[in-house]
């Protein structure tokens, strides 16, 4: 995987530079805030200001705390959306994230309409998806080139632009050659239809291999990659932030609260009911019940509660606070359907944990690694990217 592959002394010496530089630059002096709950009838203050940060090595800045917009047409009507655009703009945000097939374009609707009402369209970042189908007939979904064309046309119409800021393929396609998509990206970026290309939903091998591609062939290159990341899903540590590291591409995390999890509303063995995204559908996606009622889900549940107790902010800032600043991270993408919980989940763009504090929720929630070929590799190769990452505990256990 890149430079991975490259000589021990390298290696060692070019994790370690790319894990400082993965802890963002803060962009203003910030003393630890302690929360204190706001009444339920206050209007919560906003003074405009969120700390950006570059998308990788990218000349993109983005606002640390994204709003991702899935909700919107579905979950969220038009007001409700309308809303949540208006506060997350008050607070400083800037990076919008959509795709076409959220909601069979609405989502994309809602966005274009609001933002055409907005004097200072300029600031905001505009990121779309396309990829899944939108209609019928063999060429309208997948990664290749006469699809993709077709869908950056369909989202600048609904979005209402001449350019979207950020494109990004939605997941892989095993059907299309990534030089097909490289070239189709490549070809949107030279006709203005596009300023920077990413991916979603791709594994290690596979974004390396598109990012190594894109380089050799000088095509536009990869500057993001938007992935499931949470303290309860660390799964993208082995091979997928490393090999971001090694490419100066940004992450955009989806799903930083599990699917609601990390809010604390659910209990050990008890099915959820209700009006909350499991307790309307308890065996709904990766976040299904049944496959997070763990141990190690309520480990971590437990320890981001005490320290929330301790500061008197929702567990949701705490899990959130813990992830913006995890490397590579440029953006924590928030998915929220009502502004009580976009306002919670806003006062992470500036809460600071203590390194005791961070290397407790590192602790509680490292998921390990494989004995091999990652523990190998650890103790033969001299890669120590996993252990700087905390994303294991112990060091693999094989001998001389």
């Amino acid at each position: 995987m890149g430079s991975e592959l490259r000589g021990e002394a390298q290696r060692d010496s070019s994790e370690a530079s790319c894990l400082a530089q993965a802890r963002p630059i803060r962009h203003r002096h910030r003393s630890r805030r302690h929360h204190q709950p706001q009444p339920r009838s206050a209007e919560p203050q906003y003074d405009g200001h969120m700390e950006h940060r570059r998308v990788g090595s990218s000349g993109l800045r983005v606002s640390v705390l994204g709003l991702g917009t899935m909700t919107f047409g579905a979950e969220s009507d038009e007001a409700t959306s309308d809303a949540i655009l208006d506060r997350f703009a008050a607070s400083g945000g800037t990076l919008i994230d959509t795709a076409d097939v959220y909601s069979a374009g609405r989502s994309e609707e809602i966005v274009g309409r609001w933002l055409a009402t907005q004097p200072d369209q300029g600031r905001f970042v505009i990121a779309t998806k396309g990829r899944f189908s939108m209609g019928e007939g063999p060429s309208n979904s997948g990664a290749g080139r006469a699809h993709l064309m077709r869908a950056v046309d369909a989202s600048l119409r609904r979005l209402q632009v001449d350019v979207i800021d950020l494109y990004q393929v939605h997941c892989s396609d095993a059907e299309t050659p990534i030089e097909e998509t490289l070239e189709a990206l490549d070809d949107l970026v030279r006709a203005d239809k596009v300023r920077y290309v990413g991916l979603s939903n791709y594994t290690g091998y596979q974004f390396a291999r598109a990012a190594t591609t894109a380089r050799l062939q000088q095509l536009t290159r990869i500057v993001s990659l938007q992935a499931q990341y949470s303290l309860l899903e660390r799964t993208i540590e082995l091979d997928l932030v490393p090999a971001c590291l090694d490419e100066g591409a940004g992450i955009l995390p989806w799903s930083p609260l599990g699917g609601g999890w990390l809010t604390g509303k659910y209990a050990p063995d008890r099915l959820p009911t209700g009006a909350t995204r499991l307790g309307e559908d308890p065996t709904r996606g990766v976040e299904a019940y049944e496959l997070r009622n763990t141990d190690r889900t309520w480990k971590i549940i437990e320890a981001c509660s005490t320290i929330a107790t301790k500061h008197a902010v929702a567990l949701s800032v705490v899990a959130l606070a813990w992830l913006r600043d995890r490397p590579a991270v440029c953006s924590v993408i928030l998915g929220t359907r009502s502004l009580q919980q976009l306002d919670e989940n806003l006062q992470a763009s500036d809460f600071e944990l203590s390194p005791d504090e961070r290397e407790f929720l590192d602790q509680a929630s490292a998921p390990g690694i494989p004995l091999y070929p990652h523990g190998f590799i650890e103790r033969y190769g001299g890669n120590r990217v996993w252990e700087r990452m905390a994303t294991r505990n112990e060091p693999p256990p094989i001998g001389a």
